[in-house]
């Protein structure tokens, strides 16, 4: 494997550092800055070189943004496990180690500790933040990270290894040695109950108030809106629609509430040139047309970032600026932010559908989840802690 000629003694020249984290700054809207110069201090030239050619190929920013941190734990760790940069294509013998390290069998660890990912490795990877666990990862993340890898080869005109039958055989074996239970994104549901007091926490009148109070209410009330879809949302995507009628069953009603759509363009389930779209009615509107009037916002960014003195920036916000957002609102509310993360929007969303008996379909196209079967885990979670089959004997 040939050797990064940069990592004499097994650290960066300050200024391949710096012209590496120059060339970078065309990434600028999808690395926060922070990120960009740790990412500058892992990479080669030629990863540096593909990050920028996907980015001129228009691939869309959460997907680089996902590979460029797949991209940096993938070089850090074959540093750390290997001493030597990624080799390109990977051969078959690295990409089972990389699923030997990472998928591994807790109980066969207490009695070998030579079994999973070396401590040495372990400790290095600590060290950069890179790694939050000591035990086996999830399947998922192995998978997106291999996944990841085999799309920048891809990106670099090369051919891999990735489907080789002995890799294949490698990860179900891990999978079913490491089994552990699926984890959701969020362990506690953002219902109507708990985004009560969260606006309740953003009731000031303070720009930021303003602001976080909106955010909540529309990522809410548009279907449970993912952070990234909330953080990249931009004022030409707000529709003002005719008002519609504030009771469904009587349409002719003179009561009328307000009506935005929001074109969602490029999502994790739709394309660029897809014309789908969620809508607001009633009170999101209210909120959100409040913020936009308060913040002076007609073009670009809606959700930006507001500075210690309150004032308001023009970069919007990251998508974990949005997680840490609402993880704050959460211990403002006097609840625990280690059991909520801002997927606890969109699965609240949905378990707050069930809840009131509103069809799936129709909950859908407000949600815009694609697969059925992921939606329905959610109805029926909420159907079983409601239902009697589990008060048998109570």
């Amino acid at each position: 494997m040939p050797k990064n000629p940069a990592r004499a003694g097994g650290r960066q020249s300050t200024e391949l550092v710096a012209r590496r984290a120059e060339a970078l700054d065309a990434l600028d809207s999808v690395l926060p800055f922070d990120r960009r110069d740790f990412l500058a201090g892992l990479l080669t030239d030629d990863d540096v070189a593909t990050l920028r050619h996907l980015a001129k190929e228009g691939i869309g920013a959460n997907s680089l943004r996902a590979l460029a941190s797949d991209l940096g734990y993938l070089e850090a760790w074959s540093l750390a496990a290997t001493g030597f940069s990624l080799p390109w294509p990977a051969p078959e013998a690295l990409l089972i180690k990389f699923v030997a390290h990472h998928l591994w069998d807790l109980a066969k660890r207490e009695t070998d500790p030579a079994h999973g990912m070396p401590a040495d490795v372990a400790a290095t990877l600590k060290s950069q933040a890179l790694l939050r666990t000591d035990g086996p990862h999830a399947p998922a993340t192995v998978r997106r990270r291999l996944s990841s890898w085999s799309t920048l080869t891809k990106w670099r005109g090369l051919r891999g290894k990735f489907n080789a039958p002995g890799l294949q055989s490698a990860i179900k074996l891990a999978v079913r040695a490491s089994a552990r239970p699926r984890g959701r994104k969020s362990k506690k549901a953002v219902t109507a109950d708990i985004l009560t007091a969260l606006l309740k926490a953003c009731a000031g009148d303070r720009l930021v108030d303003v602001r976080d109070r909106a955010l909540l209410i529309t990522a809410f009330a548009s279907g449970g809106r993912r952070r990234s879809e909330m953080a990249s949302l931009r004022f030409e995507q707000i529709v003002e629609e005719e008002p519609v009628p504030a009771e469904p069953k009587a349409p002719d009603s003179s009561d009328k509430l307000p009506c935005l759509s929001i074109r969602l363009g490029r999502t994790k389930t739709t394309q660029a040139d897809s014309d789908a779209f969620v809508l607001l009615v009633g009170r999101p509107v209210l909120a959100l047309k409040g913020w936009l009037e308060r913040a002076g916002i007609t073009e670009g960014a809606v959700f930006r970032g507001i500075d210690r003195w309150g004032n308001l920036e023009k970069r919007a916000l990251t998508p974990q600026a949005v997680n840490l957002l609402l993880k704050r609102r959460i211990a403002e509310a006097g609840l625990d932010p280690q059991a909520f993360s801002a997927h606890g929007l969109r699965s609240g969303y949905l378990t707050e559908t069930a809840r009131r008996g509103i069809p799936l379909p129709e909950a859908m196209q407000q949600s815009q989840h694609r697969s059925v079967q992921q939606a329905s885990n959610y109805y029926n979670d909420a159907e079983r802690t409601l239902g009697r089959a589990a008060r048998v004997i109570i």
